[in-house]
């Protein structure tokens, strides 16, 4: 469950914040895509935006409560029906789990497509060393039976890349989900950079590689990540507040 310090409504604006710091780094889709986080009020129930809203559009507010079958508490505005297969794949099998992003962002599609996948190139990949799943395209993700192969592949880890469609984070919390996002973008857009470049690569050793990610492992657990979560929020407020309305 979410730690019991999270009202309902703080869960509110974090998500909503979210959705507009991936705005901000040009990770929306459209309509398509979404972070979501389990309830404080119901760990069977989660919150998620509304179909139609892009993530600039998204307040605290305006997200919905469903079940993770899909079913409304509360308002009946749509939500997205892949969404709910992989958001609910995680939420489900992981109770230790409360939040999860899925984007398509280009330098994620892009490594999601290259047939090696992700390498340790830079301090930000390193933090996904041996810490990473991979789950095979499958279509739309509108048929729930792949919530199992989903929650399968992905397993203990916190970073999944869906070949041929995008990436996925999880954690305990929105912030840690978000920004393990933000460094999984990086590391795949700073592989493509240097990939392209043609030039010989300088590939850290596996003892270095892990040892680097147990670092970000222990960072996370003492969350030393709160104060760059509480930048963010200090520069949406600097541009556009409504996300806490």
């Amino acid at each position: 469950m979410q730690p019991a310090t999270r009202s309902e409504s703080e869960l509110r604006i974090d998500l909503a914040a979210g959705y507009r710091y991936a705005d901000q780094n040009g990770w929306a889709d459209l309509i398509f895509n979404h972070i979501t986080v389990r309830s404080t009020n119901n760990p069977a129930h989660l919150l998620i935006k509304p179909h139609a809203l892009m993530f600039a559009e998204v307040t605290a507010s305006s997200l919905l409560t469903v079940t993770f079958d899909g079913a409304p508490v509360g308002s009946h505005e749509a939500i997205n029906a892949a969404a709910l297969t992989i958001h609910t794949a995680v939420l489900v099998a992981r109770p230790e789990i409360n939040a999860v992003m899925h984007i398509h962002s280009k330098p994620g599609l892009a490594i999601s497509a290259r047939a090696g996948g992700l390498r340790c190139l830079t301090q930000e990949s390193m933090m996904f060393f041996n810490r990473l799943a991979y789950h095979d395209f499958e279509g739309l993700a509108h048929d729930l039976d792949e919530r199992g192969r989903l929650a399968r592949d992905l397993g203990s880890h916190k970073a999944m890349i869906l070949r041929n469609h995008g990436l996925l984070t999880c954690g305990r919390t929105v912030q840690e989900a978000v920004l393990q996002m933000r460094d999984l973008v990086i590391a795949a857009e700073a592989q493509l950079t240097i990939e392209a470049t043609g030039a010989a690569v300088t590939e850290p050793s596996p003892r270095v590689c892990e040892h680097t990610a147990r670092q970000f492992e222990a960072a996370y657990d003492r969350n030393q990540w709160m104060p760059q979560w509480t930048a963010v929020k200090r520069s949406l407020d600097r541009t556009d507040a409504s996300y806490k309305d």
